[in-house]
């Protein structure tokens, strides 16, 4: 770790690297080397997925075949921007009393970017590619817990023909990255972390008036209406609620039943997430692997525990295994209500909380209820219905009908309330690190 004060670290760093490639470059990166360099890099991806899953497998205990899906899911993001970057980032004139007039889209500067351990390559590459083709720099902090991670997506940009310098990573403390964001070096910063974190780095980035991107954490709910496929809604939520061992910010957390339903979920849930297999993160038929920190396993415990005094009802899983690793078995808590941890707090692992609403005003009610709006789910077999909810019922950033949320590169993603401010991926997001220019011209 480097302990310096963070004029020394820039000096080091920029003298000879970020700052001249980016000034050299003229923040022209995708006409001189992205476009080039993109199909290599998402080759390089693929041609070393094994090797870059069992790194990541090995540091933080994502399951060997979700990991490869990670590692999948990098290239696709690299391929759809390399396809599609240039015509977001295209000038458009706009027609006023000038001769000519048009808002162009310029780089901002070096972008730090600040990164979670549970998706060390997917969050990553999320922020950095659109900023880079954008014409931007980047420095990355990740999390301490994933520094081969790290260090492997600096080499991979590397190997992939980047200018030498335009994307780094710095194996520093959190304390130091917060620091970083008051240097003149950096034109922005982008976090992907908890909502602590997310007020340290908004507060810091205000202060000095840094343009941030924040994606913050979340509790989403998932509604299952009374005309539901209850049986594809079951599939739909278990296997949502175990993405990632539990540890997924835009996993389904709440699962909200209208009364006289309940006992019909509960079953169909249940007999899926007993379907889990739990072990070994690196054998192929895991499904669910130990949670990242043993600390991570103590909240959680802690949650489902209160949530159980509170009156909870334990269905199933709720014990810490015997042995090694930080295993915490699928858990379904039911009769949750407002006041239990499980209701209020988002729980960052395999524990499920179902909640009963009267109708489904209450169950709209009860889904809003929260300081998050990071994604949201319905599941009804009336479309018009389900549109309806999602577009103006429900208040999150994603918001899903008849599947799970997750991110896509051709939608922006980000959240609302708690959850974070800002976009990215698609059109909106590669924008969020440029400098929408107006250019007039009149004789």
């Amino acid at each position: 770790m480097l302990n310096c004060n963070y004029n020394i670290l820039f000096e080091r760093l920029f003298s000879n690297t970020i700052k001249s490639t980016y000034h050299s470059l003229g923040g022209e990166v995708i006409n001189l080397n992205f476009w080039i360099a993109t199909p290599t890099l998402w080759a390089d991806l693929l041609l070393n997925k094994n090797s870059l899953t069992h790194l990541m497998t090995q540091e933080m205990g994502k399951p060997f075949a979700q990991a490869q899906a990670e590692i999948e899911k990098c290239a696709w993001l690299c391929d759809y921007f390399a396809e599609n970057a240039e015509n977001f980032l295209k000038s458009e004139i706009v027609k006023t009393d000038a001769e000519k007039s048009y808002i162009a889209y310029e780089p901002q500067g070096v972008i730090l970017a600040i990164m979670p351990w549970n998706f060390p390559f997917w969050q990553a590459f999320r922020a950095a590619v659109p900023a880079l083709m954008a014409g931007n720099a980047m420095v990355l902090k990740h999390a301490s817990n994933v520094p081969g991670c790290a260090l492997a997506i600096e080499t991979i940009f590397k190997e992939a023909g980047f200018p030498d310098g335009l994307f780094r990573t710095l194996l520093i403390t959190s304390t130091t990255a917060l620091s970083l964001i008051e240097s003149p070096h950096i034109s922005g910063v982008t976090l992907t972390g908890s909502t602590t974190a997310g007020r340290s780095v908004g507060a810091k980035a205000g202060q000095f008036l840094k343009k941030c991107v924040l994606e913050l954490g979340g509790s989403d709910p998932y509604v299952i209406l009374d005309d539901a496929n209850f049986e594809e809604a079951a599939t739909i939520c278990a296997n949502s609620r175990l993405i990632n061992s539990g540890q997924s910010c835009i996993s389904a957390k709440r699962f909200i039943v209208l009364k006289g339903q309940q006992e019909r979920f509960e079953k169909l849930f249940i007999e899926r997430m007993k379907n889990a297999i739990l072990g070994d993160p690196l054998e192929d038929t895991t499904t669910v692997g130990p949670l990242a920190r043993l600390d991570l396993r103590e909240i959680l415990h802690r949650q489902v525990l209160k949530s159980i005094e509170k009156g909870a009802t334990c269905l199933l899983g709720g014990k810490i295994p015997e042995g090694r690793g930080f295993y915490y078995p699928p858990t379904v808590l039911t009769n949750v209500t407002k006041g239990m941890p499980a209701y209020d707090e988002e729980l960052f692992g395999p524990v499920a909380a179902i909640i009963t609403a009267k109708d489904e005003e209450e169950a709209l009610q009860i889904a809003n209820d929260t300081i998050y709006g990071l994604g949201a789910a319905v599941f009804t077999q009336d479309l018009a219905r389900g549109e309806r909810i999602a577009l103006k019922e429900l208040y999150a950033g994603s918001c899903f009908v008849n599947a799970q949320v997750k991110s896509d590169p051709r939608l922006p993603f980000g959240g609302v309330k708690e959850s974070g401010f800002g976009r990215e991926l698609s059109f909106v997001g590669i924008k969020e690190f440029v400098n929408c220019k107006t250019v007039f011209m009149k004789s």
